[in-house]
């Protein structure tokens, strides 16, 4: 059964671009990435001693469940070179899983949708670009109406989409 995705990724070390593109061209390996917003920039969230962050979401269908997915998303993380740091702090690649289907699931692994989403405008801003009418299944109400109560302020467009431009 293939189930729909929504996966947010996000780098600040390195060649952050080269960071988003190889963990798109990861993510497509293993399942099919339908659909990815422009890339942002974004000034750190939770720990703002370090590098601006540049963040992208794409949408995407796969065979998976969340757990597997979830394993293989950390799989590809590790193969990018991330290590583990302190919460919020600065990462070379960093994927997280934001929506599966309508699913809500509260588990000491894994909780989807992403607990913070509607805290956190470096996602909200590229999913509203992508998704602005899915609804979020814990609060039901749209990506669009959502973003209206989150300061965007700082959410600056960098480029339009991975390729050279």
């Amino acid at each position: 059964m293939k189930h729909k995705v929504f996966l947010g990724t996000g780098s600040n070390i390195g060649d952050r671009l080269a960071g988003l593109q190889h963990a798109a061209r990861a993510l497509q390996e293993m399942c099919q990435v339908e659909l990815q917003s422009s890339v942002y920039e974004t000034q750190p969230w939770g720990f703002t001693d370090q590098p601006a962050f540049l963040n992208q979401v794409l949408k995407a269908t796969t065979e998976l469940d969340p757990f597997d997915l979830l394993a293989e998303v950390k799989l590809i993380e590790t193969d990018m070179g991330r290590t583990p740091t302190f919460r919020y702090g600065p990462r070379i690649i960093d994927i997280d899983i934001l929506f599966f289907d309508d699913l809500v699931l509260d588990d000491e692994r894994l909780t989807i949708p992403h607990p913070r989403i509607t805290e956190r405008a470096f996602v909200m801003v590229p999913l509203d670009e992508i998704a602005p009418f899915l609804v979020h299944p814990r609060l039901q109400r749209t990506i669009h109406d959502l973003i209206a109560e989150v300061d965007t302020s700082g959410v600056v467009l960098y480029r339009k989409s991975l390729q050279k431009e």
